[in-house]
């Protein structure tokens, strides 16, 4: 199953009313087996967002497996996103605080207290290990997350707090 073939499916649901809910119910999300927030964050908010459609066409989503990690800073703040977006975190870590600014309302609510008392994000990102998409690659990319990753970045940057670790979805080749 490739990323294009659940366009139509979150569009659906997006616009029939029956919203995350109806998408994760749906049988080709359903056999995927991924964990709900990856589904939302990835799928479901982006299947028919047109630089994941081509960053990610080729990627055979049924083949990965996802667990939470926790990441370094250091790592982080050094991982790419896919070339369609290449420069979005940079442009997010120029400005870090417009960005925690603005995440108020919401879904949203709490993110500058979390930025500010853990000096980590709300919502974990969501990574994949770069051979799902060239199997030589080493390393992890962004695919959803890029503006907490450009804030950290940015965070990083300017001296302010920010922990030494953080919790993401970390996607690899099922074994």
């Amino acid at each position: 199953m490739r990323i294009a073939d659940y366009t139509l499916i979150s569009q659906d649901c997006h616009e029939d009313g029956s919203g995350f809910a109806g998408f994760r119910r749906h049988p080709e999300v359903a056999g995927l087996g991924w964990p709900d927030d990856v589904l939302e964050q990835w799928l479901y908010d982006h299947a028919g967002n047109e630089a994941f459609l081509l960053d990610y066409a080729d990627v055979d989503l049924a083949q990965i497996s996802w667990e939470v990690e926790a990441a370094s800073t250091d790592l982080l703040v050094e991982t790419p996103t896919g070339d369609s977006d290449g420069d979005c975190i940079d442009e997010f870590a120029a400005n870090p605080d417009y960005w925690i600014e603005v995440r108020h309302t919401g879904i949203h609510r709490g993110v500058a207290l979390c930025w500010e008392i853990h000096g980590t994000w709300k919502r974990w990102p969501v990574l994949i290990e770069r051979s799902l998409l060239t199997p030589s690659a080493p390393g992890l990319q962004v695919v959803e997350g890029r503006t907490r990753i450009g804030i950290l970045k940015g965070r990083h940057r300017q001296g302010d707090f920010v922990s030494a670790q953080h919790l993401v979805w970390v996607g690899r080749p099922r074994r």
